[in-house]
């Protein structure tokens, strides 16, 4: 074996450990994303229970 395939195979092994770390990073960056929205997406649902809340409390104090 030459040192010229010795260099292939080296850029080879390190092209494939670099798409594998890309592609890690892409599901790691997807995987926060989506924690991200369900994060964002609770405070929304508690604000509509609480405005649902308040909206009820106003009817019934109201009807009374």
């Amino acid at each position: 074996m030459g040192i010229k395939d010795q260099f292939q195979d080296k850029a080879q092994d390190l092209s494939e450990k670099a798409k594998q770390a890309a592609q890690r990073g892409r599901s790691e960056e997807s995987e926060r994303s989506s924690q991200d929205r369900e994060k964002s997406q609770q405070p929304q649902e508690s604000l509509d229970d609480a405005q649902q809340e308040a909206e009820d409390r106003f009817n019934r104090d109201y009807d009374a």
